[in-house]
């Protein structure tokens, strides 16, 4: 599917470009803040803990769950935009891949070349899936959470398209295969910690 629409890529990030529209600039900014991972942290740790203090163990286990692949699946694509080094939308070079080394320079971490996959993009659809798969009710409001994070990342140039269609490829990918190894470990510890809560 990434390849398919890879094409598109200037068509669309153009055509959701709102650099100049002031109307729609802090909207997307805004947008893409929530997509950060420390937001993600913050909220379903909160969450997570809320739930268990009224007892509540399995929500705060699924809370946890989620939290955790979607921090997961932006580390992931984390590692992979630092070894692809592709070129941001505004990039003041020729668009394409760069890798981690170029003309003698190290790539690694420079801003410019860290566009693919989108970690926020990554964050987001790694939240939405694991939600998903988890409560359908959850998944559909995460979803659109998360279509507001993707849209904000091409509107604010940051990403193309195909950086947003992979980050949600590898998010889907990532929460199904950490659900087998993940969420019953959760379920087993938070019913322990509530257990251990109502002894006291």
């Amino acid at each position: 599917m990434v390849a398919i629409l890879w094409p598109l890529d200037a068509r669309v990030d153009a055509a959701l470009d709102v650099t100049r529209n002031p109307a729609l600039k802090p909207l997307a900014s805004w947008c893409s803040k929530i997509g950060e991972g420390w937001v993600v942290a913050v909220a379903g740790i909160f969450l997570a803990v809320l739930l268990l203090a009224l007892h509540r163990p399995m929500p705060a286990a699924r809370v946890f769950f989620v939290m955790l692949v979607s921090l997961l699946t932006g580390l992931v694509a984390d590692v992979f935009r630092v070894v692809f080094g592709r070129t941001r939308p505004l990039a003041h070079v020729p668009q394409g891949f760069y890798g981690i080394w170029q003309n003698g320079h190290w790539l690694a971490g420079k801003f410019e070349f860290s566009s693919f996959p989108s970690g926020h993009a990554a964050t987001a659809a790694g939240l939405a899936a694991a939600a998903w798969l988890v409560h359908r009710g959850w998944g559909t409001l995460c979803a659109i959470y998360a279509l507001a994070v993707m849209w904000s990342r091409i509107a604010l140039q940051c990403h193309h398209l195909s950086d947003v269609l992979a980050s949600t490829v590898l998010g889907i990918t990532m929460a199904c295969l950490l659900k087998p190894l993940l969420l019953t470990s959760a379920e087993f510890q938070f019913g322990n910690f509530d257990r251990a809560l109502r002894r006291k």
